[in-house]
C-alpha cells in the first residue's frame, strides 16, 4: 500500500535538504522540479507547450528552453505567473500520478512517497495526498539563505511575497518541520514526522469497522 504525503514549503525553507532525509529514512520522493525540468525537454509536452504560448525567443541558440528568458516573459507579473502555472500545473500533476501509480504497481510491500513541490498547495494538492507537510523557517532565515544562493535581497522578498503566505500555507499543513535551527534539529523533526506517517500508514491498512 502507498501512503503520499505531499512536501512543501516556501523558497529557501528547506524543503529538498527535508526530502533527501525523508529518502534516507526509506520514503520514495518525487521532485516537481525535476519534473518541469524534464518536461522543458525538446519534444516533450511542456517544451511544446511553451514554445507555442511564448514563441522561439525563450529558447538558446541550440533550441533549448532559456530559463532566464522564460522567467523574464512568463514570471514578470502575478497575471502572467498564473497563466505559466495553468500550462504547466496540469502537465507535472499528470506525471506526478504516473509516477506514484508506478511506484504502488511495483513496490514489494509498504511504501510511503513524497512530492516535493513548491506550489503543492495552490495547484490543488490537499486533496491528491494522505498529509501534507510543511517545511517551515522564520523569514529572515529564509531570505538569507535565498540570498546565499546567489539573489539580492530586494529579490528574495520579493518571490517571498508572491508566494503563498506563511500563515495560510501552516493552516494547510499535517505535520510541519522547523528547519530555521540546526541541522540536527530538523532532522530530529523529520524522523519524528517519518514515524507518524508510517502510523498514519498502518492506518490506512486497517479497515474500518
Amino acid at each position: 500500500m502507498i501512503l503520499r504525503a505531499g512536501l512543501t514549503g516556501g523558497i529557501a525553507s528547506g524543503k529538498s535538504t527535508v526530502a533527501r532525509m525523508f529518502a534516507a529514512l526509506g520514503c520514495v520522493t518525487i521532485d516537481a522540479d525535476q519534473i518541469v525540468s524534464q518536461l522543458y525537454q525538446p519534444g516533450r509536452p511542456g517544451y511544446q507547450a511553451l514554445v507555442r504560448t511564448y514563441g522561439k525567443s525563450i529558447l538558446t541558440p541550440d533550441g533549448a528552453i532559456d530559463r532566464r528568458k522564460l522567467a523574464d516573459v512568463a514570471l514578470a507579473t502575478d497575471t502572467d505567473a498564473k497563466k505559466l502555472n495553468a500550462l504547466i500545473h496540469p502537465l507535472v500533476i499528470e506525471e506526478q500520478a504516473r509516477l506514484i501509480a508506478a511506484e504502488e504497481q511495483t513496490a514489494d510491500g509498504d511504501r510511503i512517497v513524497i512530492v516535493e513541490a513548491t506550489l503543492l498547495i495552490e495547484s490543488g494538492g490537499k486533496g491528491r495526498y494522505d498529509r501534507i507537510i510543511v517545511v517551515d523557517t522564520d523569514p529572515e532565515t529564509q531570505v538569507a539563505r535565498a540570498v546565499a544562493r546567489g539573489m539580492t535581497r530586494g529579490e528574495a522578498e520579493r518571490r517571498i511575497a508572491r508566494q503563498m503566505p506563511r500563515e495560510e500555507r501552516l493552516r494547510y499543513a499535517d505535520y510541519v518541520i522547523d528547519s530555521s535551527g540546526a541541522m540536527s534539529n530538523t532532522e530530529a523533526a523529520t524522523v519524528r514526522v517519518y514515524e507518524s506517517l508510517r502510523q498514519d500508514l498502518a492506518a490506512k491498512k486497517t479497515p474500518a469497522t
